[in-house]
């Protein structure tokens, strides 16, 4: 069966089909300003639940390079995924700096695309959408497959790269798309949506039933980048991360309450040193006053001569 990618992914119970279906990869929109943005808690929660199943990819447009490196390593992406007029350095940095298989998407107007295709020569993988002006993608629709009519790319340094079909993907044309194209998977995510971020099942059980119809050559199955022992240790570098921040907290706590105590018992030691240093004062006051004849009489008293 052609490997499915099955995007714009929000609920577990879509992720939870997904990966039951037979999901090749799990992908999770990070651009903000998408109507099927995933938070990354969330994206997180999903790719803890299936990245022992599934590739777990992250959809990134003209983002940060720092911004893509940290979602990447917080929420433990196998695939990271351009969908922007990212570069070809900007893909090698990316791979670079998180180690995960980079995805460079391309939108498809006609066949002069194939120019810009073999620009990017060392990414894992050529996604093709749609061309639609201002929209970088999830249009929902489809382009004319007749451009591309490889299971790979072919780029200026004669590096093969596997393609991707996406673009207004549904069941009902899909097997068509793969006979035509021969990806190496297909990529859906508003063709088996009843709303952008809500997967329909019965559209997606559709769609993997189509996409099974098209028979294709047997090839030796690939591990999934997901099980990789290093990316399954970003779980617990996160979980590392929160036990040594709860602990931080906790002896900021500790030493704003130290602090406190230490403060009041200097407090209460100064008082009673002013008390002591005010009795110390009254004593030595009474001290200084005179006793007997020379001791001051009380006003209006005379003091009576001595008997002879």
């Amino acid at each position: 069966m052609t490997k499915v990618k099955i995007c714009g992914l929000r609920r577990p119970e879509d992720a939870q089909l997904a990966v039951e279906l037979g999901a090749w990869a799990l992908g999770m929109i990070m651009w903000p300003a998408s109507p099927r943005y995933c938070e990354p808690q969330r994206a997180a929660d999903l790719a803890d639940a299936h990245r022992r199943k599934a590739e777990i990819a992250g959809v990134f447009v003209d983002q940060k390079v720092e911004d893509v490196v940290n979602l990447t390593n917080e929420i433990g992406l196998s695939i990271v995924q351009l969908h922007g007029n990212e570069g070809q350095q900007y893909c090698e940095l990316i791979a670079q700096r998180t180690g995960a298989r980079v995805v460079k998407a391309f939108r498809v107007k006609d066949r002069s695309i194939q120019a810009d295709l073999g620009k990017f020569w060392d990414v894992d993988f050529h996604l093709l959408d749609t061309f639609k002006a201002g929209i970088p993608g999830g249009t929902g629709e489809a382009f004319d497959w007749r451009i591309i009519s490889s299971r790979q790319t072919l780029t200026s340094r004669g590096v093969q790269v596997p393609v991707i079909l996406s673009g207004g993907l549904n069941a009902e044309n899909v097997a068509e798309a793969i006979e035509v194209v021969h990806p190496f998977a297909v990529d859906v995510a508003s063709g088996v949506e009843s709303e952008p971020g809500v997967k329909d099942a019965e559209k997606m059980r559709a769609f993997f039933d189509a996409v099974r119809s098209v028979p294709v050559e047997a090839e030796e199955a690939e591990p999934l980048t997901g099980v990789n022992e290093e990316v399954l240790t970003l779980r617990f570098f996160r979980e590392e991360a929160a036990q040594k921040k709860a602990e931080e907290e906790r002896a900021a706590k500790f030493a704003e309450k130290r602090a406190f105590i230490e403060a009041r018992r200097a407090e209460e030691k100064a008082e009673r040193e002013a008390a002591a240093e005010a009795g110390e004062e009254a004593a030595a006051e009474d001290a200084a006053q005179p006793v007997g004849e020379d001791a001051a009489q009380p006003v209006g008293v005379k003091s009576r001569p001595p008997k002879k």
